[in-house]
């Protein structure tokens, strides 16, 4: 089974402002979510909770102009 990070959470994250801490990209929430369902109805985590963060696959958009691909 391949390592998993772990984030540990400061008073008053949201799982969006979680996925753009750790991806760059709070669209990975959804990610979070399927990796931590027991902490699936928590809206503002308090500090110290751990959170697993599965790898993902970000996407390049294609129709980046060429001087940012």
């Amino acid at each position: 089974m391949p390592a998993r990070d772990i984030y540990t959470t400061v008073q008053g994250d949201s799982w969006d402002l979680i996925a753009y801490k750790v991806y760059g990209d709070s669209y990975q929430m959804d990610a979070l979510l399927r990796a931590n369902p027991e902490h699936r109805a928590t809206l503002r985590f308090s500090a110290g909770v751990e959170i697993v963060c599965p790898d993902v696959e970000i996407a390049v958009s294609s129709t980046l102009p060429p001087w940012k691909v």
